[in-house]
């Protein structure tokens, strides 16, 4: 059984101090952090392994294997440090809010609905949160739910419409954190994309300025898309709900990779959202700060390849490339 803690026995983790094990600041490489004299060196993980003969399938070398993946989740770890859930188990390590298992709960119970309603005019599943919640709370709709229960039982081949329950409430416990990072990520980007929209028909300044808040529309808008493409996936994986609680390990791998996937696109996203998050939309000196750092944060993201290569090398020319993934 691999261990949960962060555990390396080479000589040269005791006799360097007490290494950090993070991300590099320049570009996102695992590294290793120690003081030499007063200096602080950071030496990536792949370097280290070479040249001091740590194989990949020894214990340290799977141990450095796992502490990469867990800086996806975590921004530090030390020796003894705890690894988090998601490398160890597949859980997640931080929680959604109460509402957000509510809101997963009436989406799958009004799926049901739908499932059972459907060849007779049934509605369309796509509500957004406010709507989910008003629909859970009507009481037709909560008896259309005891009924959709019942049948998906028999459906099921299960004996009572109480494991359909059961069912159900194991697969919102894993959309809780898809409805937390809609709200925390998705929600949030588009907020920003609102914001330069609004800057963007007002502004009458200069037009280098507005070349910046161009840009950085042009590459929040891709985000956007990139993000939500994800978010629709995962609906319409999990709106056929019958073959969603069918097959219920499959759907509980699926959700939980693009959960990860989202929830580190989340952490990148987190302080820059912060500023967003309480900038106005006037232009200003704050403003363009901003609008800089937010071009500095999107376009290695976000901006296609070829376009990304020239601003690093101007009046080369490139031969057409695909769009750079997060």
């Amino acid at each position: 059984m691999e261990s949960t803690c962060c555990v390396l026995t080479h000589p040269l983790f005791t006799t360097l101090g007490e290494p950090l094990f993070r991300r590099a600041e320049t570009d996102g490489a695992p590294v290793m952090v120690v003081m030499l004299g007063e200096r602080e060196a950071a030496i990536p993980l792949r370097s280290l392994q070479r040249e001091f003969g740590i194989p990949d399938d020894s214990d340290d070398g799977r141990m450095l294997a796992l502490i990469a993946q867990s800086l996806d989740f975590v921004s530090g770890l030390r020796i003894g440090d705890t690894l988090p859930a998601e490398v160890c188990s597949g859980e997640a390590s931080w929680e959604p809010d109460e509402m957000h298992l509510k809101i997963a709960n009436a989406r799958l119970q009004w799926q049901l609905v739908v499932w059972l309603s459907s060849g007779t005019g049934g509605d369309t599943p796509n509500l957004d949160a406010d709507a989910l919640m008003q629909v859970a709370d009507d009481p037709v709709r909560k008896q259309q739910v005891q009924q959709a229960f019942t049948k998906a039982a028999e459906a099921l081949g299960l004996p009572t419409r109480e494991a359909v329950v059961q069912l159900v409430e194991e697969l919102a416990q894993e959309l809780a954190y898809i409805e937390a990072l809609r709200d925390r990520l998705l929600r949030r980007v588009k907020a920003m994309m609102e914001k330069l929209n609004r800057m963007a028909q007002t502004y009458r300044g200069d037009g280098s300025h507005l070349e910046t808040l161009t840009q950085v529309r042009r590459l929040t808008a891709a985000a956007v898309q990139q993000i939500a493409r994800r978010f629709e996936e995962l609906d319409a994986q999990t709106g056929e709900v019958m073959a969603a609680l069918r097959n219920a390990d499959s759907q509980r791998t699926f959700i939980r990779s693009n959960r990860d996937w989202l929830y580190r696109a989340q952490r990148a996203w987190q302080a820059l959202l912060s500023d967003w998050d309480v900038a106005g939309s006037g232009f200003d000196e704050g403003m363009m700060l901003l609008l800089n750092h937010s071009y500095q944060f999107l376009a290695p993201r976000y901006m296609p390849v070829t376009e990304w290569i020239a601003v690093l090398r101007p009046g080369k020319k490139q031969k057409k490339e695909r769009q750079m993934v997060w």
